[in-house]
């Protein structure tokens, strides 16, 4: 009995035990369908389909891909809603984003007297440390101002060579602005006068790299005319500008509009420049070309305020009156105008005059009719002075009863031929006449103040100066191509001789060198490659080192005559690049030579544009001694 009562406790204990598992499994099974439904319910409410929910006894985990960061963090906030944030378990991904486009990447450069700065967003392949230590070598004493922000992205196309030519560049331009892109380098500059504006941008062009874009603003200051002048001529030869000057480019268009309708043809240069006595001086040229054009012919000529008209010898007396007259009640009220009828003169008669001529080459003769020996003296003196004394040959006689203002009349006929690079003056009691020809573009509008400043009112002359683009010290420089034909065409002619086995040059190729000297100044800057080239006899590494000592020997004879050398390299190759067979002796002859090559400026390399001259006839090794190195015979 005792036993079963027992056994009725123990079952009884157990009962109650599986009544209370089934009940808490229930009761769990309960909590995590009520919190899944819930959750899942609350996200799709909110939109949020695309999450996953699963109940693990008190724990929800979400999973699935949320389409950004912030939807990831909304799931997570709207199921903490529901059930305790801390039974909340994320197992979300956040879909890849698009890659980031990479930023524009520039830079502004700044150059003037107080240093450079520099500002902008460059890669972090770029050499920043490299291009700061440039930027101060190129501004010396003064500041740099580092502004440059970097980002960690590849550099783009074009990025790196932009960079290069604008640090080469800002080195050449002491007040200039860079704006530096891939592919693209826009400045902004300043030069002291139009020729310097040429140069600087005929040098930037050379030297672009083919990947870079260059977009140039130089601006040069306009000149100061003084007096301002211009002169306008009609006659049987045509209408031409002998001089012309306006002070707005607006009056400039308007001058040469009135001269087109006068008969003038091609195109005609007028200077834009400083010094003009009224804003109504294009309104004053224009209707007084429009005179000389009713008068059939004739000259035009101003000096600040003061106008001189000649009419054509032998002009009707009445048409003069008439157009003289119009032209004087038309004028704005500053002029003041001054008129001449030439009278018709006798072809017989030949009045007294004085000439001095100046040749291509620099001679310079003076003839004619001098006043006194002071005179003669003091003009040979100062063509001297102007021309060099052993370039000038006086052969003037001295006459009486020339006109008294003779001797500034000559003075100024001799300044105005030191204007030209060939041409003659003539002077005659009634005019002075230049002709010639010039490489200065304001060679007329120049000549032209000065005779009308030196010789007064009033005064006659005529100026025929044509300008020529060659003669030009900046436009006529040759290329670089030019320059390496040029010393080919001297090589044609002579040979650089070394002295057999050595590296000294023969003095019977000092000329040779004195010609290539003389080219080689004309051409500027220029990328070049002296290049040393043996024959094949001999041992290969004594080859190469006598052809690299031969190349710098060249390089050294052209520092002596005073060639800028900074842009030339000298590099010997040895018996490399043979261009005949070695196995004869013309063979071997043609091998040993001297090239002078351009480098491309965009690789650095040796172009194909070369001039070749071989050395010299004798071999540069021994046949008997090709083992142990060059001869010394």
């Amino acid at each position: 009995m005792r036993l079963s009562s027992l056994l009725i406790i123990a079952m009884t204990f157990f009962a109650a035990a599986v009544v209370s598992l089934v009940a808490a499994n229930f009761s769990v099974k309960l909590i995590e369908e009520s919190s899944e439904i819930g959750v899942r319910d609350a996200l799709d409410d909110a939109g949020m389909t695309w999450a996953e929910v699963e109940a693990d006894g008190l724990q929800v985990t979400l999973a699935g891909i949320a389409p950004t960061e912030a939807v990831r963090f909304k799931a997570l906030t709207t199921a903490g809603s529901i059930v305790d944030a801390a039974r909340v378990l994320d197992e979300m991904e956040v879909e890849a984003q698009a890659a980031i486009a990479p930023p524009r990447f520039s830079a502004e450069v700044l150059r003037n007297d107080s240093g450079i700065s520099i500002i902008g967003l460059i890669p972090t392949t770029t050499d920043r440390e490299s291009a700061i230590a440039r930027f101060s070598d190129i501004a010396g004493d003064a500041n740099v101002t580092d502004l440059l922000e970097q980002a960690n992205y590849p550099a783009p196309e074009g990025w790196e060579d932009a960079l290069a030519f604008a640090l080469s560049a800002m080195a050449q331009l002491p007040r200039a602005k860079a704006s530096i892109e891939a592919g693209r380098v826009s400045i902004t500059a300043i030069a002291d006068s139009a020729a310097a504006k040429a140069a600087m941008e005929n040098k930037l062009n050379r030297s672009l790299p083919p990947s870079v874009e260059l977009v140039l603003d130089i601006a040069a200051p306009r000149p100061v005319i003084t007096p301002f002048t211009l002169r306008f001529e009609m006659d049987g030869d045509g209408a031409r500008f002998d001089a012309c000057s306006a002070d707005t480019e607006e009056a400039r268009i308007r001058i040469l509009a009135a001269a087109t309708r006068a008969g003038v043809t091609g195109t005609a240069r007028c200077t834009v420049g400083l010094g003009v006595p009224t804003p109504r001086w294009s309104e004053a040229v224009e209707k007084a070309i429009r005179a000389v054009k009713d008068l059939g012919g004739g000259s035009i000529a101003f000096a600040d305020a003061d106008i001189t008209l000649v009419a054509l010898p032998g002009s009707d007396q009445s048409d003069f009156d008439r157009v003289v007259g119009e032209l004087e009640n038309s004028l704005p009220e500053v002029f003041a105008l001054r008129s001449k009828l030439p009278k018709v003169l006798d072809p017989n008669e030949g009045p007294p005059e004085f000439t001095a001529t100046l040749s291509p080459e620099g001679q310079v003769q003076l003839r004619g009719r001098l006043s006194d020996v002071a005179l003669r003296e003091l003009a040979d003196s100062y063509a001297k002075a102007r021309f060099g004394s052993q370039n000038v040959y006086t052969a003037a006689r001295i006459v009486e009863d020339l006109p008294a203002d003779w001797p500034p009349r000559v003075l100024t006929a001799l300044e105005a031929l030191a204007a030209l690079n060939n041409g003659s003056v003539v002077v005659t009691p009634d005019s002075l006449s230049v002709v010639g020809n010039t490489g200065n573009p304001n060679a007329s509008t120049e000549i032209a103040s000065l005779l009308a400043g030196k010789l007064g009112e009033g005064a006659e002359y005529n100026i025929g100066v044509v300008y020529e683009e060659k003669l030009d010290p900046v436009l006529g420089l040759p290329t670089p191509e030019e320059c390496v034909a040029e010393i080919g065409e001297v090589l044609t002619t002579g040979k650089i001789n070394f002295e057999p086995g050595s590296a000294t040059i023969d003095a019977s190729a000092l000329g040779i060198m004195d010609q290539i000297a003389e080219v080689l100044k004309r051409c500027g800057d220029l990328p070049l490659e002296i290049q040393g080239y043996t024959d094949s006899q001999g041992r290969e590494v004594m080859n190469q080192s006598l052809s690299q000592s031969r190349a710098e020997s060249v390089l050294n004879e052209l520092r002596a005559r005073r060639v800028l050398t900074g842009t030339f390299t000298a590099k010997g190759y040895g018996e490399a690049n043979p261009i005949a067979d070695n196995d004869t002796e013309a063979g071997r002859e043609a091998n040993r030579r001297i090239e002078f090559r351009l480098i491309s400026s965009d690789t650095g390399d040796a172009s194909s544009q070369t001039a070749l001259e071989s050395t010299e006839q004798s071999s540069d090794t021994d046949d008997q001694t090709s083992q142990e190195g060059p001869n010394d015979e």
